[in-house]
């Protein structure tokens, strides 16, 4: 048997243990923050506090000590927050191998460094002097419905095919399909940027607009994710692809997409700290990644005008109809 390791314990995390789980073929092992995720999964099999009414597979377990967790693992898979990627690789980095096989599943930005996961996984280990095989795993995937036993489909984008095709032969089964692309820096941005327009969608519905206003921020949202996506070396078919409409589609249109829901709420004339403090640890990833695509978009010289509006929402309390006005009225212009 194959074993693996997950690093995070969240919805999406315990979702992909149920997948690898279930196949028999792989000794799993799910590292938790939280000593009562930790404690719930190995007395009861459930992730109560982020996934509850779902068992997980015998063949994983659960630990809160990260190098327990990494122990003779032939594939790390790394689902935490984008906020604290770093700082966990930093601690897993001396028990980390040459030979280890990376697969980063969390969608977000590094705040400062404007890096997506990826480069945060290889900056950490140029401390270990080697270079990491690394790839990311992204597509529209709610962690209920993978749990679930719902067909989804995603991809895992590397410049290392060996490890491609590796993982695609690990998670793919009859409910969970999983394509190769080597386009790394299309899948991750896609992955990151879309939640950026899901908490858009998510102000639309809380003020009460219909779906042609829905309609055209998720059109213009993928137009804004296009162009920093090309702008930073990706491939317009990525973005077209499941990590890029795909994702964006589920994200703004799904009830269960947890960035959308603190659209709503925003939308609805909430205040973003009583937002959060209401999640019980849960992240919507679009919050902590608007500050950090608007930077990496001015970097590189390309123009976000949604994503300015969410960082003016977010960061400074504009008001969301302020906001959608402020969009609808700028300067007439060319759709291409």
């Amino acid at each position: 048997m194959s074993r693996i390791a997950i690093i995070g314990a969240g919805a999406w995390g315990t979702g992909l243990a149920i997948v690898l789980g279930r196949k028999q073929l792989h000794a799993v092992r799910l590292w938790a923050n939280e000593g009562d995720v930790c404690e719930s999964i190995m007395q009861r099999h459930v992730n109560e506090r982020f996934l509850p009414g779902f068992t997980l597979p015998d063949f994983v377990e659960a630990t809160n000590d990260l190098s327990l967790a990494v122990a003779g693992a032939e594939i790390l898979v790394s689902v935490m927050p984008s906020q604290h990627c770093r700082s966990l690789f930093e601690r897993m980095a001396p028990s980390l191998r040459p030979e280890l096989l990376f697969v980063s599943c969390t969608k977000g930005l590094e705040d400062g460094t404007l890096f997506r996961m990826t480069e945060v996984i290889e900056d950490v280990m140029r401390t270990c002097k080697f270079t990491p095989r690394v790839g990311a795993l992204s597509g529209p995937s709610f962690a209920k419905e993978v749990a679930r036993g719902d067909p989804t489909a995603v991809t895992i984008a590397s410049s290392d095919s060996e490890l491609a095709r590796t993982v695609q032969e690990t998670f793919n089964d009859s409910r969970f399909r999983v394509y190769t692309n080597d386009d790394v820096i299309g899948v991750e941005l896609g992955g990151a940027l879309k939640n950026i327009i899901a908490i858009a969608a998510g102000v639309c519905a809380g003020l009460g607009l219909g779906h042609n206003s829905v309609a055209a921020l998720i059109t213009r949202g993928l137009a804004e994710i296009a162009r920093l996506t090309v702008a930073c070396g990706g491939r317009l078919d990525t973005v077209a692809g499941l990590a890029g409409l795909g994702d964006l589609v589920l994200t703004c249109t799904g009830d269960l997409s947890r960035n959308r829901s603190v659209g709503v709420e925003l939308g609805e004339g909430r205040k973003l700290s009583d937002i959060i403090a209401d999640m019980h640890g849960a992240v919507a990833e679009g919050v902590f990644t608007t500050k950090a695509a608007l930077g990496l978009a001015r970097k590189k010289s390309v123009e976000m005008p949604i994503t300015e509006q969410m960082y003016a929402i977010l960061e400074n309390g504009k008001p969301p109809q302020q906001a959608i006005e402020d969009l609808m009225t700028r300067a007439a212009k060319r759709e291409v």
